[in-house]
């Protein structure tokens, strides 16, 4: 309100005041310096303590005693799906923060959990363990499936665990190994949610808002909040079907919700919002299948030889066997003219896989690794059947593995682009921004000194 429509109230409120001859100098005099007073005292209480911006960024300064970052993950969001609709809380992010102008590169294989650990240690899956969403351990014979919280599977430190290390508070809305009991990380009950995919999208975010709510001694440095689209109607309908506008879309209105709640409660501008994917969405179709039965004639694949098919071919003959012939084989086959689609598919020693996939380390590892073109699929035999749909785990090489990167918070430049980079860096920049010593990764220590402002 301004000053000027007070005055008229404090004329009235000394115009009523009955106990006083209006035709009295002496007391007319001291009334208007009392009204005078009221309202020099008035006007500076207001301005000052109400309109002062200065006061109100102290305020939440005083809140948030220490850096916090909300790290996002929109599992699927291909890069350039941020431009198939109306997306303007996304858009509100990218104009007054910084992007990666060709999308954040995910490691290789391009999939949910193996891309959700290397973001948050910052490690390539050999090292961090999570080599696909489904393995087998060869020594023990384990089995790894997306329901595994066993530590001995979850290798590295996620940030949560890091977090905690340095005396600080972590919080999870989902995300692949926070349920993992782990070092000093423990899953606490008010902090760490455990997987539920049918909780509503806005329950994530409201949840996460709460925590904003709690005394600022309490309120977690970092957060992870996770939503499975458009990941989840990519698979169904391909990237470019109308269901993928309409999920891109959600996850916008889910952004908007997230913002508004940190705006009511003065902290937007505060708080470090950063936005990812896992990886990108290629369409694919049943006319695009190679079948290793196929390869029969060259060199029979039984299926229990079969870890994982597609897009990640991975094979484990029994001991005894030469993996180089096996390997020479299956390529002479595929090669040869006479196998469907054989053109498509290259078959490697995984220790000969080009250097840049980083996929080599790890025992957990099959010994012979198969790369298909993109939007190809592989199987066993021919089933006959007709569907199409869309599918990621390829070659990060790929445009269409890509994803989105977007940073909005203080120490990210308003309306900077930066080149594309990998997903490992995002460990240290996240360290970075909370002032913390991270554990040892495969990110560059530099890099955070590339995409962050300095601090004061």
């Amino acid at each position: 309100m301004d000053p000027a429509t007070k005055k008229p109230l404090i004329s009235q409120q000394s115009d009523n005041n009955s106990f006083q001859n209006p035709n009295s100098s002496s007391a007319r005099s001291p009334s208007i310096a009392l009204i005078a007073f009221s309202a020099s005292f008035a006007f500076f209480f207001f301005f000052f303590f109400v309109l002062s911006p200065v006061n109100q960024i102290d305020t939440s300064a005083r809140r948030l005693v220490n850096p916090v970052v909300i790290l996002i993950s929109s599992d699927g969001f291909r890069f350039g799906y941020q431009y198939k609709t109306h997306t303007p809380n996304i858009h509100r992010l990218i104009k007054n923060g910084t992007v990666a102008e060709l999308g954040l590169i995910p490691v290789f294989p391009t999939l949910t959990f193996p891309n959700h650990y290397s973001i948050v240690t910052g490690l390539y899956p050999p090292y961090h363990g999570i080599i696909n969403n489904y393995f087998t351990d060869p020594v023990s014979g384990d089995k790894f499936n997306m329901g595994s919280h066993e530590p001995k599977w979850w290798l590295g430190e996620p940030l949560w665990e890091t977090v905690v290390n340095h005396g600080f508070k972590a919080a999870t809305y989902f995300w692949p190994g926070s349920e993992v009991t782990k070092g000093n990380w423990d899953c606490p009950s008010y902090y760490c949610q455990s997987y539920n995919g049918s909780v509503p999208f806005q329950d994530r975010v409201d949840t996460v808002l709460s925590y904003f709510d709690l005394p600022s001694s309490e309120i977690p440095v970092f957060i992870t909040l996770y939503f499975e689209e458009p990941d989840h109607q990519g698979h169904q309908v391909g990237p470019d079907d109308p269901q993928i506008t309409q999920a891109v879309a959600h996850v916008d209105r889910m952004i908007g919700r997230l913002i508004d709640g940190l705006e009511q409660r003065g902290v937007f501008e505060d708080v470090t919002v950063i936005m990812v994917g896992d990886h990108g969405m290629v369409g694919t179709c049943d006319e695009k299948l190679i079948f290793l039965n196929d390869l029969a004639p060259w060199i029979p694949i039984p299926s229990d030889w079969v870890y994982s098919y597609t897009p990640l071919l991975a094979i484990r003959p029994p001991s005894g066997y030469d993996l180089a012939d096996v390997v020479g084989k299956m390529n002479d086959a595929l090669q040869s003219g006479k196998v469907d689609n054989g053109e498509y598919l290259k078959v490697y020693l995984k220790e000969e896989l080009p250097e840049r996939l980083h996929y080599s380390a790890s025992d957990r590892i099959p010994p012979i690794i198969g790369l298909v073109a993109e939007g190809y699929k592989i199987e066993l035999k021919n089933s006959k059947r007709q569907e199409c749909g869309g599918a990621h785990g390829y070659d990060n090489a790929y445009f269409s593995m890509r994803t989105i990167f977007i940073g909005h918070g203080p120490q990210f430049a308003r309306g900077r682009v930066v080149p594309s980079f990998e997903n490992v860096q995002i460990y240290n920049i996240i360290t970075s921004i909370i002032k913390i010593q991270g554990a040892s990764n495969n990110g560059t220590d530099s890099f955070p000194n590339s995409i962050l402002l300095p601090t004061l």
